[in-house]
């Protein structure tokens, strides 16, 4: 009998991969499905992996070894593409995970979702926006765990990075959170939270995380923009607050 649990390929660049945030990778990934196949690409002789070589047992990753062809280039990109495609067609998940920092995986990305599979990108703050743009939800790695990391600070140390100044000048995060609205919202100007979070990751790689906060409602609230009803209840909603953008 076939399972029908949300089976993730998650293949891993470790050359441009953090070998301490796995973990909170794999915890990020388990509220989509189960990573039943995972797979780490690199010239494991090196000494600039020798991280890695721990993080793999432990979390049951399997090495997949390419040794560079030729000098200051690498060729395990091509060899998790290959991978990836024969994955594809071979195992049939129903998803991919890619975990790097390079745009070099863009054109694999776009090959995956025109095949129907959603694809989830971790990488650094720093990742180049077309292989950010390109996933279903895209996460910055530093960003993972850091709520919690947050929350133990103390008060004063909190106070000075104001929550606000998170998405301050984020134009592009703000369009996309003010035409979801508009466009979800009733004859009041009022929208499910839900139905705009689902709304923007419909149409981009998004993540209410990158900015640190764990969830949309929660980003909202901070940003002094919007205006909330029921929060704290699953019928939590938001308005605009600028003038006349309630019907």
């Amino acid at each position: 009998m076939a399972s029908d649990r949300f089976r993730i390929a998650l293949l891993i660049d470790a050359d441009n991969a953090d070998a301490r945030k796995i973990d909170a990778i794999l915890n990020d990934l388990a509220e989509y499905g189960e990573c039943n196949i995972r797979r780490a690409y690199g010239n494991w002789t090196k000494p600039g992996l020798k991280r890695w070589i721990e993080e793999l047992h432990d979390a049951a990753i399997r090495p997949m070894q390419q040794f560079d062809l030729t000098t200051h280039k690498n060729a395990s990109d091509m060899t998790l593409a290959i991978d990836a495609v024969e994955l594809l067609h071979a195992a049939a998940p129903d998803a991919f995970a890619i975990v790097s920092s390079d745009s070099d995986f863009t054109p694999l990305v776009h090959y995956l979702r025109e095949k129907g599979r959603e694809v989830y990108g971790y990488g650094r703050e720093n990742t180049p926006a077309p292989f950010k743009s390109a996933c279903t939800r895209f996460t910055v790695v530093e960003k993972l765990g850091e709520e919690s990391s947050v929350a133990e600070e103390p008060a004063k140390t909190r106070a000075a990075a104001t929550p606000s100044n998170r998405i301050n000048g984020q134009n592009r995060l703000l369009s996309l959170l003010r035409k979801a609205i508009e466009a979800a919202a009733d004859e009041d100007g009022w929208a499910l939270v839900s139905t705009v979070g689902q709304r923007i990751r419909n149409q981009s790689s998004e993540d209410p995380r990158n900015y640190g906060y764990a969830t949309w409602t929660k980003l909202v609230k901070d940003s002094d923009l919007f205006e909330l009803d029921q929060e704290g209840t699953s019928s939590v909603s938001v308005r605009d607050r600028r003038p006349g953008r309630g019907r």
